[in-house]
């Protein structure tokens, strides 16, 4: 039986009908109207109502970035989109003639990469998303750890520099800002401006474009400029030692890599797995875990909101 599947992003909502599989049948997008939280919600229940028709639903999932409340019903906060306490679930349902679940967006994408990708076999897992941000998702036992409120897995915000760098939550010093896309670029812009040999690269990219993108900052990464993997290893490195901290409270099988910036594959992943075994507790006596890149890329969202809408309401 399907079930649909709702990715909320900043500038475009996605949808999908996907099938038992995790193939996406049918797909739609629309602009996100992020301003207008009625036009949201009337864009999130249109999609629902264009990919049900006709076919057999068994309900629907919304993935959205922010904090879902332990009861899957109410956004509680969401930065990007400025919801506070909102009853998302009951203002859809309003509108559509399945029943809904919200997820956060990196639970549903990990859900995918546990169920369908590279956590598939596993029944312990954690997945981290290196995009604008550094999000999470954590599988315990073949359950999505969601927490006591149901905001668990914010890995993001795990401390790794007492009195560091400021971040968006108010705290200092999260793995968020030195290991995200947003921290990688910044440092590359810094080392564009820098005038050393190593930024020229950058900076000549920089001059010709008159800016300077994470997409260019990856083709340097890819065109192996020596200055770009520089900064690029000095964020797997930051990786790699949250790993390892992560493994001695969680202990899982794997951890997959995703988001825009895993695009570089080992470029990145092999200084994360490096940096993961140098901070190791007890290195040659602990088991040591996997570092796999994510299988699913854009997709991951809607596959792993759909599944987990599936599963929650398959049997009602």
């Amino acid at each position: 039986m399907y079930a649909v599947g709702i990715d909320i992003g900043g500038t475009k909502i996605a949808g999908a009908l996907v099938d038992p599989e995790g193939n996406l049948v049918r797909e739609l997008r629309v602009p996100t109207p992020a301003t207008d939280r009625e036009a949201i919600v009337d864009a999130v229940a249109n999609l629902i109502n264009v990919l049900s028709e006709g076919e057999q639903v068994v309900g629907a999932g919304v993935a959205a970035a922010g904090y879902i409340d332990a009861d899957q019903a109410n956004i509680v906060y969401a930065p990007n989109l400025s919801w506070r306490n909102e009853p998302f679930k009951a203002l859809v349902e309003a509108k559509v003639n399945v029943p809904v679940l919200l997820e956060n967006d990196a639970n549903a994408a990990g859900w995918a990469e546990y169920r369908y990708g590279a956590g598939k076999g596993t029944k312990h897992m954690v997945m981290l998303t290196i995009g604008t941000g550094v999000g999470g998702a954590v599988v315990v036992d073949s359950r999505l750890l969601r927490g006591g409120f149901g905001v668990a897995g914010e890995l993001g915000h795990v401390r790794v520099v007492p009195e560091g760098r400021l971040c968006g939550c108010g705290q200092y010093g999260c793995i968020e800002q030195y290991a995200s896309g947003t921290a990688l670029l910044r440092s590359a812009k810094e080392l564009a401006a820098s005038g050393k040999p190593e930024g020229a690269r950058l900076a000549e990219i920089q001059h010709q474009t008159g800016e300077l993108t994470g997409i260019q900052v990856a083709q340097a990464i890819l065109e192996k400029d020596p200055g770009a993997v520089a900064l690029v290893t000095e964020v797997g490195s930051w990786l790699g030692q949250t790993i390892a901290t992560l493994q001695a409270v969680l202990d899982p099988q794997v951890v997959v890599i995703g988001g825009g910036v895993s695009s570089v594959g080992d470029v990145l992943l092999n200084p994360i797995r490096e940096a993961f075994l140098s901070h190791l507790p007890a290195r040659g006596f602990h088991p040591e875990l996997e570092i796999k890149a994510a299988e699913f890329l854009n997709d991951a969202g809607l596959v792993g909101a759909a599944d987990l809408a599936r599963m929650a309401f398959g049997k009602l």
